[in-house]
């Protein structure tokens, strides 16, 4: 058997390693909680900016909607007609050379406009 003195001297020796193991698993422990910690944060991150993709996503269709049902030709012609246009009729065209192709004419007044005074 080992002496009395050589056995504490075994324990006294252990007790740094013992000490070591501990503080290298609370480390480790510890590293692994802030790993998890800043996975989590950039997961609640990602999932934010996509619900404002979503929702972003969404307020385009709707301007979209809106911008296809402003320049539907009927609602372009009712409102040019409360602006107090008139179609223009056949178009004509002026060549390169100068030469006008086609008949030119004035366009007629909206049927609910006063004549155009002379005095103008």
């Amino acid at each position: 058997m080992l002496p009395a003195a050589s056995r504490r001297s075994a324990k006294a020796a252990r007790a740094p390693f013992v000490l070591l193991v501990v503080a290298l698993l609370a480390s480790g422990l510890i590293s692994l909680l802030l790993l998890n910690t800043a996975v989590n944060q950039g997961s609640f991150q990602l999932s934010k900016l996509k619900k404002e993709t979503t929702d972003l996503t969404d307020q385009e269709q709707a301007l979209q909607q809106e911008v296809d049902r402003d320049s539907a030709p009927g609602t372009l012609e009712q409102r040019a007609r409360g602006l107090g246009m008139v179609p223009g009729g056949t178009p004509v065209f002026l060549g390169a050379d100068g030469k006008v192709h086609g008949v030119p004419s004035q366009a007629g007044a909206p049927p609910n406009a006063p004549a155009p005074s002379a005095g103008r």
